[in-house]
């Protein structure tokens, strides 16, 4: 599952504390529902830095109760039935079902992997791309807006800048809203950069950015979000979020808060947790990588994220095979499961329906994990 099996930094456990020991009682009961004080103008102190504008706290970003309802917000705000959403696959999971309650259409454009990347015992998610032509036409006087993914779960792979260019001038051309997911920003390996879709040309004022406590501080309990972008479209989001579940706890966003305050005293400093974590994760990743590899797999290595696919193909006896009920990536994962004890996601999950067959020759696997976790891993691996 998507979440780090190991303590998060000291200094969130402190705060967690502090938060617990404050005298200040008003922390028991409601606070602002758009986000507490305290939080939004620490997001706006921090976020400013990377959006290269001066946010305003309190109107444009909208705290939620975790990414989750912060990209539901932004759905249900902006689909009428009958409009349409591009989605790129893979795609989170809960994209798809939100889309569909508002009566909105999801049209969906696969990353394909780059044919020389095919045959190879090792491959790059950034070897996943579109193809153009048909991201065109994706766009009519339909669509409504287009979700986009970077860094990418489950693929790990973190949009170039000419890729993203390329999304901005069809959204401006068409007059298209952009639904930034970027929960994994602080996640990016080395050689690879991470942009945000609002910071290019014009595309501010079209923008909506979500991020995630859980994953900006390694705690996903929290379940804390926030949503930035421009005040006419934040006051969409809020009007959802208020006449749903009107505020988020105060408790973890207090704490978020004082985590925020934390780091910014040394955004630039190579201590600074949002520049460390890449760092940590990337020795876990390299290790699983080479588990994969001798154990006859073939990884996709990511370029971003915790996450990482592989081709399963070596293991394929014909025993897993797809029927109308179930793909053949969800029975290879059931069984590595129930006989191995070795937990995996299957990838055609993150697939509209007409798609899925195009992953199933992969499982996605968290690497997120304390070193115990990964060797135990690791023992299994060797062992099919």
């Amino acid at each position: 599952q998507g979440f780090i099996d190991y303590a998060p930094p000291q200094y969130v456990i402190d705060s967690y504390r502090q938060t617990a020991d404050d005298p200040n009682i008003l922390l028991y009961q409601y606070t602002r529902g758009f986000g507490h004080r305290r939080l939004v103008n620490a997001i706006a102190q921090v976020y400013s830095k990377y959006f290269f504008r001066e946010l305003d706290p309190l109107n444009q970003i909208l705290v939620t109760s975790g990414a989750y309802p912060s990209l539901f917000n932004a759905i249900n705000g902006f689909l009428n039935p009958g409009d349409e959403i591009i989605l790129i696959e893979p795609f989170f999971d809960c994209y798809e079902p939100m889309i569909k309650s508002t009566g909105g259409i999801p049209r969906c454009i696969a990353l394909k992997p780059k044919s020389s990347s095919t045959n190879v015992e090792v491959s790059s998610s950034s070897d996943w791309v579109w193809d153009d032509n048909e991201l065109e036409s994706m766009f009519n006087k339909k669509t409504k807006a287009i979700i986009i993914n970077s860094p990418n779960n489950p693929l790990g792979k973190v949009y170039t800048r000419q890729e993203l260019e390329k999304i901005a001038s069809l959204c401006q051309k068409h007059n298209v809203y952009c639904i930034s997911d970027e929960v994994y920003e602080w996640i990016v390996y080395p050689g690879h950069e991470h942009i945000r879709m609002a910071t290019l040309p014009n595309m501010w004022e079209r923008t909506l950015t979500i991020g995630s406590a859980g994953k900006t501080f390694s705690s996903t309990g929290f379940k804390c979000g926030w949503t930035i972008g421009p005040e006419k479209l934040i006051r969409v989001c809020q009007i959802v979020h208020q006449n749903c579940v009107y505020t988020s706890p105060t408790f973890p966003q207090d704490i978020v808060a004082r985590c925020f305050e934390h780091e910014l005293k040394r955004l630039d400093s190579p201590d600074c947790y949002f520049n460390s974590i890449s760092s940590e994760l990337i020795k876990k990743r390299d290790r699983i990588v080479q588990a994969l590899k001798e154990c006859g797999m073939k990884p996709i290595v990511p370029d971003g994220g915790y996450f990482i696919l592989a081709d399963w193909t070596k293991f394929d006896n014909g025993s897993f095979e797809s029927d109308n009920e179930e793909l053949k990536d969800f029975k290879f994962v059931k069984y590595l499961t129930t006989e191995k004890q070795f937990a995996t996601i299957p990838p055609s999950a993150f697939y509209t329906k007409d798609h899925g067959s195009m992953a199933v020759k992969y499982i996605r696997l968290c690497f997120a994990k304390k070193d115990e976790t990964l060797e135990k891993a690791i023992k299994i691996l060797k062992s099919l």
